[in-house]
Parts: C-alpha cells; structure tokens; sequence
C-alpha cells in the first residue's frame, strides 16, 4: 500500500507539468520517447542476461507496450484537447476498467457497467457544458484509450506476478523496452521537429522520465502485486484529486470549480454505482 501512496503523491504533479511546460510546446511524440529512454536506462544495468527467461521477457515487452507505450500516446495527445483538470477527472475511469478487463479474463458481464458509463459521460457532459466541442469529446475519448491501456497493463503484470513470481531485479527493464519499440515506432512515423527550447522543458522531460516514469511505474506496478483488486481500484482515483489539487492551487486558479465538483460527483457516482454492484455480486 505504501508504494502506491507514494507513487501517487510523485505523480500529482506530473499532470501540470506536462500540461503547463510540455503540451503544445514541445512535441508529443518526442517526449514520449525521451521519458521512456530514459526510464529504460534507469533499469538496464540490472539485466542478468543468462538468467533471462523467455517466458518472463516477452510478456513483459507486451505489458510495457501497451501500459506505457500505447498509454502515453494517447495520454500526450490528450492535452492538446482538453486542460489538465479535464484530463485529470476523465481518468477517474480507470477502476472500472480494471474491473471490466479482470470480468473478462473470468468471462462475465453485467449491463450496470453500461449504466455506468452512461452516468459518466453525463459528467462529463457537465463539466464543459457550454463548450462541447468535437476535440472536447475526441479528447474524451483519447484519455478513455490512455486509461484503458494503463488499466490493461496493471491486470496483466498483476497476472503475470502470481503465475510466475517475482523473477530478477532486472526483469523490470524489459517493460521499458517493450515501450521504447512502440513510441520510438511512432516518433518515427508521426514526429516533428519541435523540440525542449528551455533549461525547464529538458528538466521536466527529464524529471519524468527517471522520477515519474523510471522509478514511478516500477513502484506502482510493484505496489499492485502486493493488494487486492478493490485496493487498487481506490488508489487510481486517489490520483485525481491528488492531481486536481496541486493543479489549482499552484497553476489554474481560475478554472471553474464548481462544474469540476459537480461533473467530478456525477462521474464518481457512477463508479460508487459500479462498486456497489461488484461488491453485492461477490457476496453471493
């Protein structure tokens, strides 16, 4: 529990900082690779090459890929649509979705995740009323890709913890360079030479790089093997406020707080409905 918590406290401020130093400023693309390159070296120097197994290795390239890679694509792209508040409350979203992955893996469905989601796109709705543009709802649904892909990503390293145990210190690396392929593929393929232009552009990149993602994903995935379901579900929401926090008082003392509270108390509403389910249907 406490990795979480401390990962959570490391990465309220990594939403503002992208968002104020990062988005629209330095390609996205680019800083997707440099965070994760530098996250991947952070861990390569633990690699015990003749102690790699193979079938650690290759799920571990797969988990990195879309938890990160795939993941920060969508998450980057996301600020050039929407503020940091409205990024921050649409990732309330992700419990439901660790729910959902976790009742497919066990082949199961119920229509209140779909009574769910409905209330949430009500508060979304709400939160920028007067403004529902098509990037606001494609934002929307750019961050819903970043959450399911982070979501996916937890389930299965989870999955892959209890199979096959905790392996070596350095297997974690290969979780990196599964990423490194996937954004070092779409730099190449959609980036532009819009680079850091500031001593604090670089510091950030590399601030989140080595912090937030070298040391952060390691923590919280590591962090995740250690509780249950419902746990974990709770501390991807206590990002949000969290991050909503640190954003407000120090960078957006302006936005509109009433329409996050009450946009923010639909959307949560909708996962208490969510919970409140799941919780009555393990009783039986």
């Amino acid at each position: 529990m406490q990795y979480l918590i401390g990962v959570t406290l490391l990465w309220a401020f990594s939403f503002s900082l992208i968002g104020v130093y990062l988005a629209g400023q330095v390609d996205s693309y680019f800083a997707v690779l440099t965070r994760i390159t530098l996250a991947s070296l952070v861990f390569l120097p633990f690699i015990r090459w003749r102690r790699v197994q193979v079938g650690r290795v290759l799920p571990l390239l797969g988990i990195g890929a879309v938890q990160l890679g795939l993941m920060y694509i969508f998450y980057y792209r996301s600020f050039l649509l929407l503020t940091v508040p409205e990024v921050l409350v649409f990732t309330i979203f992700t419990p439901l979705y660790v729910t959902l992955i976790y009742d497919a893996l066990s082949r199961r469905f119920s229509p209140w995740y779909l009574v769910s989601a409905v209330l949430a796109v009500l508060g979304a709705a709400i939160i920028r009323y007067d403004e529902l543009t098509q990037d606001y709802w494609l934002g929307f649904a750019v961050v819903q890709g970043s959450n399911v892909c982070f979501a996916a990503g937890q389930v299965a390293y989870k999955y892959l913890r209890e199979r096959k145990g905790p392996g070596e210190r350095g297997d974690f690396a290969f979780f990196y360079l599964g990423a490194l392929v996937v954004a070092l593929t779409a730099w190449l393929v959609w980036g532009q030479p819009v680079y850091p232009g500031t001593a604090v552009q670089w510091g950030v990149l590399v601030w989140l790089g080595i912090g937030a993602s070298g040391l952060g994903y390691f923590l919280w995935n590591l962090g995740a093997t250690k509780v249950n379901a419902g746990t974990l579900a709770i501390m991807n929401n206590a990002l949000v406020p969290a991050g909503l926090l640190v954003n407000v008082l120090i960078w957006n003392k302006e936005a509109s707080l009433w329409r996050l509270l009450l946009g923010g108390l639909v959307i949560a509403g909708s996962l208490w409905l969510n919970e409140a389910f799941t919780s009555r249907r393990a009783e039986k």
